[in-house]
């Protein structure tokens, strides 16, 4: 599986989508200096650093951030930047939230860790119902658009129901926020830039099993991937696969293998799901004629349910097949059964087979 994630890094050079955005070129060079090859929590440090030396506004705060956190991701940010700039909250999220609405709404740069995206929930009042109406409910006369907030999210292997959860769609729900989530090293240095210095809030999910499995060649200087945009990483004829975060390295196994069966996939990473690139998808659905969508989490009510139901609506005349979903299942994240909770390989790969043979 390890290979796996490697590789999902590297297919960012495939798509030239991003290849003059601001500036930066998605295709890497091995032999260039300008990069270093670095895992994806390395990636997030850096462009922490960045965000930090860039702007003087700029703070970042959780619990244990202050020694580098739980998977290391603020190592260092301390001894350079000082403790007035990154510094240790008390263990509440609803505070640590509450006092990054109020950081952002004085025109600052606000960098709120959430130690596990499955103790946000905490702190969903917060979000939901300061940080989304902050602009709305004055008039556009004050907002928090300076507020970040990172959280480590999904399987991890060993994490159980209270540590691998994947709350993405609750936040999906919400008009205000932009929820962003990053599928490789690469992708989450300039994504998290690009949400840091985005004028509204944005609620940043960090895969958690791939901080440490995903390695891939990241520019070392300063640089943003555009929001709202999804990538193409692989094109195909004959159904169009969905997903984000570290699930994007399973999807790809199963586009290879259905590669050996006759079958051309086309996979797609949103990237950003509120608000989502509908347009691209939508060109790609109407060209193959198939959908398929895969998530961590539940089924029911998944952010996959609302893809389906938008491209329904808009290329109903052209699909062939009921859209597909290979999700995890209606039960608690479980621990010793993880494997058969999962969306895997093998259960994309028959969805494929039954959805293109339908």
């Amino acid at each position: 599986m390890g290979s796996n994630f490697r590789r999902i890094g590297k297919l960012a050079a495939i798509s030239s989508k991003n290849q003059s955005c601001m500036g930066f070129s998605s295709t890497v060079n091995k032999n260039d200096t300008s990069t270093k090859s670095v895992n994806l929590f390395s990636a997030i440090n850096q462009a922490l650093h960045i965000a930090l030396d860039s702007d003087p506004r700029s703070y970042v705060f959780g619990e244990d951030v202050g020694f580098g956190g739980v998977f290391r991701c603020t190592t260092g940010l301390a001894d350079r930047f000082g403790k007035q700039r990154v510094f240790n909250t008390p263990l509440c999220e609803q505070g640590i939230v509450g006092f990054a609405i109020g950081l952002a709404a004085m025109d600052n740069r606000a960098v709120a860790e959430i130690q596990f995206a499955d103790y946000i929930f905490p702190a969903f009042d917060q979000i939901v119902n300061e940080a989304a109406k902050f602009r709305y409910r004055s008039g556009n006369q004050f907002n928090c658009g300076g507020l970040t907030i990172r959280a480590p999210y999904g399987a991890v292997g060993h994490g159980g129901h209270y540590h691998s959860q994947s709350p993405e769609s609750f936040f999906c729900h919400v008009p205000g926020i932009k929820v962003v989530i990053p599928r490789s090293p690469q992708q989450a240095k300039g994504l998290l830039l690009s949400s840091i210095r985005d004028p509204n809030p944005v609620v940043f999910f960090e895969p958690k099993l791939l901080y440490r499995m995903a390695v891939e060649e990241v520019p070392k200087d300063d640089y943003m991937l555009p929001l709202s945009e999804a990538e193409v990483l692989r094109e195909g004829t004959d159904i169009t696969l969905v997903g984000w975060g570290a699930q994007l390295s399973i999807m790809e196994q199963a586009c290879v293998e259905a590669a050996k069966e006759g079958i051309s996939c086309e996979l797609i990473d949103l990237k950003t799901l509120i608000p989502w690139d509908k347009e691209t998808v939508e060109a790609s659905v109407k060209k193959t004629g198939r959908l398929l969508i895969s998530h961590e989490a539940p089924v029911t009510g998944g952010f996959g349910a609302e893809i389906s139901a938008s491209i329904v609506e808009r290329c109903f005349t052209r699909l062939e097949a009921p859209v597909a979903r290979v999700c995890g299942l209606d039960t608690p994240f479980p621990l010793v059964f993880e494997p058969f909770y999962l969306p895997t390989t093998n259960k994309i790969l028959d969805a494929i087979k039954s959805t293109v043979s339908y």
